[in-house]
C-alpha cells in the first residue's frame, strides 16, 4: 500500500499546472488561450518573457526530480518494514538497487503523466519535457547534462525550441547505452520511451517545422560579436 500511495503522490505532485497558475496568478492570463495553446514553459516564455518562463521552467523540472527523489522516502520507510509489496531488500534493510531504480523510474514517470494529464488542469496539459528533464537529473545527472547540452546547441543553431527537444529526447536512449553502459532494464526502457514520448507529444510542431510555420524561441541568446 505504501508504494500505491507514493504513486498518486508522484502523480499528482506532477498535476501541478505551474505555468496556468503562474499566468493567472500574476498576469490574469490563461496562457492555454493564446500562442501555441500549450500549458508548458515554452509558451510562457513566448507570452510573458523570460523571468515567468524561467519560473515555471524551474518548477516543472523540480516536478520531476522531487517524483524520483520520492523512491528514497520509500527505502527509507522499507526499513521499518512498512513496504508490503514483493520488493527485494538488503541485508540491512531497505531496497535492492534494481527495486529502488525501478521505484524511480515509476514515480518520475508518474509526475510526467501528471503534467501530461493533469487533475487539476482538466486533464489537458503540457508536453512534459521539463518535467522529463527533472526526471533525467534525478536518475543521472551526467545524462541530464548531455542532453541539456544537444537542446541548447540545437536551439542556439536553429532557434527552434522544439527542434532542440526533439533532439535531446532522441539522443537519451544513445547516451545511457553508448556513454554510461547502463543495463538495468527499467532505465532502458524509460530512455526509449522518453525518445517516443518526445516525438508524439511534438507531433504538432514536426508539421508546423516541415511547413514552415513553427515560431522560433531562442531560450539562448547567441552571443553579440
Amino acid at each position: 500500500m505504501l508504494e500505491i500511495t507514493f504513486v498518486l503522490i508522484a502523480y499528482v505532485l506532477g498535476s501541478v499546472p505551474n505555468a496556468i497558475w503562474v499566468g493567472k496568478s500574476f498576469y490574469g492570463i490563461d496562457v492555454r488561450e493564446y500562442g501555441s495553446r500549450n500549458s508548458g514553459a515554452t509558451n510562457v516564455f513566448r507570452l510573458l518573457g523570460k523571468g515567468p518562463g524561467s519560473i515555471v521552467l524551474v518548477l516543472d523540472i523540480l516536478k520531476g526530480y522531487l517524483a524520483v527523489r520520492l523512491a528514497d522516502v520509500v527505502d527509507f520507510l522499507s526499513r521499518d518494514g512498512f513496504s508490503d509489496l514483493a520488493l527485494s531488500h538488503t541485508d540491512i534493510g531497505g531496497l535492492a538497487e534494481g527495486d529502488h531504480k525501478l521505484l524511480m523510474v515509476l514515480f518520475g514517470t508518474m509526475a510526467v503523466i501528471g503534467h501530461l494529464i493533469p487533475v487539476f488542469a482538466k486533464f489537458k496539459g503540457g508536453k512534459g519535457v521539463a518535467t522529463l528533464f527533472g526526471m533525467l537529473i534525478a536518475l543521472n545527472p551526467a545524462v541530464a547534462g548531455l542532453a541539456l547540452a544537444v537542446f541548447v546547441l540545437a536551439n542556439i543553431i536553429t532557434g527552434y525550441v522544439s527542434i532542440g527537444s526533439l533532439l535531446a529526447g532522441l539522443s537519451i536512449p544513445f547516451l545511457f547505452i553508448r556513454f554510461f553502459g547502463e543495463t538495468h532494464l527499467s532505465i532502458l526502457i524509460f530512455s526509449f520511451l522518453v525518445a517516443v514520448l518526445v516525438l508524439v507529444t511534438h507531433r504538432k510542431n514536426i508539421k508546423r517545422l516541415i511547413a514552415g510555420e513553427e515560431a522560433k524561441t531562442r531560450i539562448v541568446m547567441k552571443q553579440k560579436k
